[in-house]
């Protein structure tokens, strides 16, 4: 197609054959039409109605003439911005921008072009996924006993009893990181996720304990921007029990608990087991104080980042009619920025959050939490972690900058969802079927190197009938692929010249000069 003209031009052309075109007859404006449409460029819809005069003659875009938004800088800009993130979704990302953007450019990690900076404020969040789509690249359990009495007096809450809390309205849970098997002790933690903002509190405990639970507890309520004004529990015996039942009564905290067996009772800190826990931990198995340490790290660190630059949704309503369900969510937001705007939360405490989002540093928090996800993955493959790990004094927060561009190019960056490399297969489970025949078909290949392995092998079935199947033509050609590689490496390296069926073959090579009934001799010997 020819390039398009240009705007003086198309007003030129339109002006011309306007007045010809309309005063045509049907055969007339077809064949005016396709002539216009030939030297403009325009689509034949937008060529008819410019001609007819219902549009100007720059209102269309002729062919070809695709317009381009956003560049490069902004395509890059967008993936540093999104790693910066720890990797979330466009719409969780276009809520962040106003708030993630700001903080890097405090603390000198990116600096945009005043231009750019309009564009990636501006982007919609489908345009986000758009353009970050190609750097994106896996019997019945028992019964728990408990105590009848006190799960009598600790009232059931269901998941529909939630009616717009006030911040301060808790659900609590316990996360196994058992790896494989529930055998043995392990490192647990403790989730608490408030309902109304969705701020996350994560705590490593050591061992399973009702009393360390309440200690826990305790210690986390000064920590908390909002007065702890209830729990909601599930039935296991590390939270139905007298002495958390006692210190909520003691506090005036509203002690709950879920329905046995119902998870969505506790759909809230469940999702947070999943996408901040398990996210950030994975899967593998923790024991011994210093995977707690580890994860104390880890939590502290992800603690500003997962509250304050990680926006997730809220369930605005859910209308079923019949089998069909409709949910409709409040735009993404940061919980500390649902803390912001709440009314019953105090001007003092809004402050004190303002201040904290000030100065916190995103990029310095994600690297803190890869740093520690690198301890993690060494305690849980049984290493023995690196001296840099344990103190994080040589923070390189420009190599860790520079490295955001293209760390998708990498895959998996999580050190703790990252699975070990797999052993190089270097032995074989069958018998080789050409181990006899071998220093003859290196015989055949350094006469003639450009033969096919599938030529050699139909020679192979013409002098050897009935011995070779089809179905080893596969292993014949990986056979001959080794052979050349191993010929070009001695060729380009210059090693000595040692026979060539020595790398494949047996040790005890035929000599490359016998003869077809010798070699179906060794080989009825072989076989036998």
């Amino acid at each position: 197609m020819k390039d398009p003209v240009s705007a003086q031009t198309r007003h030129a052309l339109v002006a011309a054959v306007r007045e010809r075109y309309q005063a045509g007859n049907r055969e007339d404006k077809t064949r005016i039409l396709e002539e216009f449409i030939a030297i403009s460029g325009y689509h034949r819809k937008s060529a008819i109605r410019v001609l007819n005069g219902s549009a100007s003659a720059g209102s269309g875009s002729p062919r070809g003439a695709a317009r381009t938004v956003y560049d490069q800088a902004v395509r890059e800009a967008l993936q540093v911005l999104w790693e910066a993130s720890d990797r979330v979704c466009g719409k969780r990302l276009k809520a962040l921008l106003p708030i993630l953007l700001p903080a890097l450019e405090r603390h000198g990690h990116l600096q945009l072009e005043p231009q750019v900076r309009c564009k990636v404020l501006a982007i919609s969040a489908s345009s986000i996924d758009r353009l970050l789509r190609d750097v994106r690249g896996h019997g019945a359990r028992p019964r728990r006993r408990r105590a009848p009495a006190v799960a009598r007096r600790v009232p059931v809450r269901t998941f529909a009893d939630w009616d717009e809390p006030t911040p301060g309205y808790m659900e609590m849970d316990l996360v196994a990181h058992c790896g494989q098997a529930m055998a043995g002790s392990f490192v647990h933690t403790l989730t608490l996720t408030d309902i109304a903002s969705g701020w996350t509190e994560c705590v490593p405990l050591p061992i399973r304990d009702a009393t360390l639970v309440v200690e826990t507890v305790a210690a986390l309520r000064p920590m908390l921007p909002f007065p702890l004004r209830g729990l909601d529990v599930d039935n296991g015996t590390e939270f139905i029990n007298d002495m958390l039942a006692s210190y909520c009564q003691a506090h005036a905290i509203e002690f709950t608990r879920s329905r046995p067996y119902h998870k969505n009772d506790q759909a809230w800190v469940e999702q947070k087991n999943g996408s901040v826990v398990r996210r950030l931990v994975g899967y593998r198995r923790l024991e011994g104080d210093a995977a707690a340490e580890a994860l104390k790290r880890l939590y502290r660190a992800a603690r500003l980042f997962v509250n304050c630059f990680q926006p997730s949704f809220q369930l605005k309503e859910k209308i079923r009619v019949g089998a069909r369900v409709t949910k409709r969510y409040h735009p993404p937001q940061t919980p500390c920025a649902r803390l912001l705007a709440a009314d019953s939360v105090s001007e003092v405490v809004k402050s004190h959050l303002q201040g904290i989002m000030a100065r916190l540093d995103p990029l310095a928090l994600l690297d803190e939490i890869r740093r520690a996800q690198q301890q993690l993955a060494f305690i849980a493959d049984g290493r023995k972690p690196e001296s840099g790990f344990a103190t994080g004094h040589e923070t390189d927060l420009d190599r860790f900058l520079a490295s955001l561009t293209n760390a998708w190019r990498e895959g998996e960056v999580r050190p703790t969802h990252q699975s070990a490399p797999r052993p190089v297969r270097h032995w074989r489970t069958r018998q080789d079927p050409f181990e006899a025949v071998w220093p003859e078909i290196c015989q055949w290949l350094a006469n003639d190197p450009t033969q096919t392995g599938k030529a050699l092998f139909e020679r192979l079935q013409r002098y050897y009938p009935d011995v070779f199947p089809s179905g080893q033509l596969r292993t014949l050609q990986r056979r001959i692929k080794a052979w050349r590689r191993d010929m070009a490496h001695r060729l380009v390296f210059g090693l000595d010249e040692t026979p060539a069926c020595n790398a494949i073959g047996p040790e005890a090579a035929l000599p490359s000069d016998l003869n077809h009934e010798h070699a179906g001799n060794n080989l009825d010997e072989a076989t036998r």
